[in-house]
């Protein structure tokens, strides 16, 4: 075998590796749970189903807490693994302390009609907070919370809702990355990553725009997505901001670590 033949099987070998993490980025990134979120446990948490309708024409079921008095409300956009109802547990301890909480949905979660794309995700964002919006809940007390993934639609929408100048009362980010492609690039380091990615969530580039108080929470023990990721968009927002980075905590487990008593002391000092 020659030098030549070697090399071909090799850049053939690597084509066809590049070839498959392409094709199958979106089932590489996207993890839903196609059943739907337990209704009786929402209800019984208080919870109650909204109504959200997509400018492209999806009809989804977001989930709706009312806020006590004088109290702002919180839209959740959780990670890229299981449905809304998953992260009950995560918004309880908010809503115990009066603050009202949307669960949002995405398409093609929890039973929810669509396939999930970056614009999709966004689109499905732009229509819970404008649900949200129809109980007459202003701009002003409405928080969006983004936990993982769901960072990239919280910081979209709050950059666009400075750009329109209609900004929120805070943005929240939990365990971000700075894009989808500055992660896969770290995971695999073999691929150009930069060019191949189709659903870029870049948030890195749109930080500076969010014009809301922001909070960054996140793990120094994240193995999935790195604490250097969480504090290079602090280091890139405009003030006010404030980071959050807590020993021994890893990317699913900040709420052992008192993430949401973190939140709490965060928009009580707005």
């Amino acid at each position: 075998m020659t030098l030549l033949t070697v090399a071909g099987w090799i850049v053939g070998g690597w084509l066809l590796i590049v070839g498959l993490l392409f094709f199958g980025q979106r089932s590489l990134l996207y993890h839903p749970d196609p059943i739907p979120p337990d209704a009786a446990a929402l209800a019984a948490a208080g919870f109650q189903p909204l109504p959200v309708r997509t400018d492209d024409g999806l009809d989804l079921i977001a989930w709706h807490r009312p806020a006590a008095e004088g109290r702002a409300t919180a839209i959740l956009f959780h990670g890229n693994a299981g449905n809304l109802g998953d992260r009950l547990f995560l918004g309880a301890p908010l809503t115990a302390r009066g603050f009202g909480l949307v669960l949002a949905p995405y398409r093609g979660y929890g039973g929810a009609p669509g396939k999930p794309t970056e614009q999709g995700l966004v689109e499905d964002g732009r229509a819970t907070l404008a649900a949200l919006e129809s109980r007459a809940v202003a701009r002003g007390n409405i928080v969006l919370w983004g936990e993982s993934l769901g960072g990239g639609v919280a910081t979209r929408l709050a950059a666009e809702a400075a750009a329109e100048g209609r900004p929120l009362r805070a943005a929240i980010l939990q365990a971000p990355f700075t894009s989808v492609f500055a992660r896969a690039g770290e995971l695999y380091p073999f691929v150009p990553a930069r060019w191949l990615v189709l659903d870029r969530f870049d948030n890195l580039s749109r930080i500076d725009a969010v014009g809301a108080p922001l909070l960054i929470v996140h793990g120094e023990a994240d193995t999935v997505v790195p604490a250097a990721h969480g504090r290079r968009l602090l280091e890139a927002a405009r003030e006010p901001k404030a980071g959050v980075f807590i020993r021994g905590a890893d990317h699913n487990n900040l709420d052992t670590f008192g993430l949401v008593e973190r939140i709490v002391a965060f928009l009580d000092g707005l």
